[in-house]
């Protein structure tokens, strides 16, 4: 059966690579050691994505964990900076994402995202309008890999898994979409995207990335 809908992550799929300075300005901010920084970043992100944290708590308890003290100004500009990491555009997705809807696909996203940055996403890029429906983990207290969030965008969909392609840079959201029955890809590159297509047959239903 011919897919008709693709569904995207957003960080490091539609979005480029983390924006350089805005993560020094992180590390700046925080005089934490760029190693620990990183596992610090990462550990309570979920919390963030689900809303259990708000912008403040999380980095209140990152500050907690590396022993060091944040000033309200200091929150202030890590929650901005945060922001500006996930700003990047991966332009030739972005351009594949609408050759799809030309060809008379639907295209989504789901990503685990949390409020500060999405408000600034927002403010950037219209083109994020162009994705129906867009589902944002903080939205609803769910995050990847948990299926929930995965079952929720098919129902906004009104799509069954075997109708999706599914694509993220995190392997265990790729296991999660095949698992219910979706075609799943680990995305790195185009270059890569456009081989697993071709190799999968699907070159014959959908434009290939340029």
């Amino acid at each position: 059966m011919a897919l008709k809908a693709v569904i995207f992550d957003y960080g490091k799929v539609l979005s480029g690579p983390p924006d350089p300075e805005a993560w020094e300005a992180l590390l700046r901010i925080t005089g934490i050691r760029r190693a620990e920084f990183e596992c610090l970043y990462w550990l309570y992100r979920p919390e963030y994505d689900t809303a259990e944290f708000t912008g403040r708590a999380y980095w209140e308890q990152i500050a907690a964990d590396a022993r060091i003290e944040l000033t309200e100004e200091a929150i202030e500009e890590l929650i901005d900076w945060d922001a500006r990491v996930w700003t990047t555009e991966h332009l030739p997705m972005i351009a594949w994402s609408r050759q799809l809807r030309e060809r008379g696909l639907r295209t989504a996203i789901l990503s685990n995202m949390c409020d500060h940055v999405l408000d600034r996403m927002k403010k950037a890029f219209g083109w994020l309008n162009e994705f129906d429906p867009a589902v944002w983990s903080y939205q609803l207290g769910i995050a990847k890999p948990d299926e929930a969030i995965y079952r929720y965008v098919l129902a906004k969909l009104n799509l069954s898994p075997r109708d999706v392609l599914f694509l993220d840079d995190k392997q265990p959201n790729v296991e999660t979409a095949r698992a219910l029955g979706m075609r799943a890809h680990q995305f790195t590159t185009t270059d890569e995207l456009r081989n697993y297509l071709v190799s999968e047959g699907l070159d014959l239903e959908l434009p290939l990335p340029d």
